[in-house]
């Protein structure tokens, strides 16, 4: 990534050049904000939009830290609730900078809860499209492989969408190796063994070593109705693991995920939103 660090005493962030593309023009974003003191955070702020336009782009976005494959958005709402496993924190004094910069609000995002003795009740129909099973807890760097492969196809038509390098996406989720739960992580799979969807989950481990609930972080399907059967099979398995609360994170308002979270009874308890500005109107 093309980037530039800007900083004066009280706050710091960093511009990256090569953004996504938003309503089909390149883009900055702006990321990495960190802000102690308001009017230094302005100042750096202003610094990086000039620095954009200098650079002839006309969109920023943010916060982002390059790409979707990384840190982005701001909490937005929340209910107080403490923050689960790489979720977004609160930053309020960067957030009301952007918006006082003249950022406004160009996609939204949920995070929600469910009790689990609520879900996974009515078990998908039946289907010779695919068949669902876990990982079996071998091998992770091919699990890796596996997902890389599928997210970068499942996801090219999201907005904001920017491929990443293999060689990124692992060095990025290699790491989490030590917390994953073979349990809570689901392939779809076609008769040929081809794969049609995945499923990751992990446990809250910012509760502690002994987590009460579980994340559905991601998931991702090729054929209709793997993410059903895939949200089913982690429900199912996260209550038999011992889990009493399903957290789904980070879903897109717009996204077909949203309308399953819901039929399921979870309660929205923060929203977050990522930020743009046109420096040509």
């Amino acid at each position: 990534m093309t980037q530039h660090v800007f900083q004066a005493e009280g706050a710091k962030l960093t511009v990256f050049l090569d953004g996504p593309e938003w309503d089909g023009a390149p883009t900055a974003t702006i990321g990495a904000f960190t802000c102690k003191a308001e009017t230094a955070g302005a100042d750096v702020l202003q610094q990086a939009i000039t620095f954009a336009r200098a650079q002839g782009l006309s969109r920023v976005i943010g916060p982002m830290d390059g790409d979707t494959w990384h840190s982005y958005r701001f909490v937005t709402e929340s209910d107080g609730s403490p923050a689960f496993l790489l979720e977004p924190r609160e930053t309020p004094m960067p957030l009301e900078l952007f918006k006082v910069a003249g950022f406004t609000e160009i996609s939204q995002y949920f995070s929600a809860r469910v009790p689990l003795t609520q879900t996974a009740l009515t078990k998908p129909a039946s289907t010779d499209t695919f068949t669902i099973e876990p990982w079996d807890g071998t091998n992770p760097e091919a699990l890796f492989n596996q997902v890389y492969d599928l997210s970068s196809e499942a996801f090219s038509q999201n907005m904001f969408y920017k491929p990443i390098s293999r060689e990124a996406f692992l060095a990025m989720y290699m790491p989490m190796v030590p917390m994953l739960k073979r349990e809570l992580i689901f392939f779809a799979r076609r008769p040929d063994q081809s794969l049609a969807g995945f499923l990751f989950g992990t446990p809250n481990f910012a509760e502690g070593p002994q987590p009460s609930s579980a994340i559905l972080k991601t998931y991702a399907s090729l054929e209709r109705g793997a993410g059903q059967h895939l949200a089913y099979a982690f429900h199912k398995a996260a209550a038999a693991a011992g889990y009493d609360t399903a957290i789904h994170a980070l879903i897109h308002d717009d996204n077909q995920s949203a309308e399953r979270s819901a039929a399921e009874g979870a309660d929205v308890f923060r929203r977050y939103g990522l930020f743009g500005l046109k420096l040509d109107g």
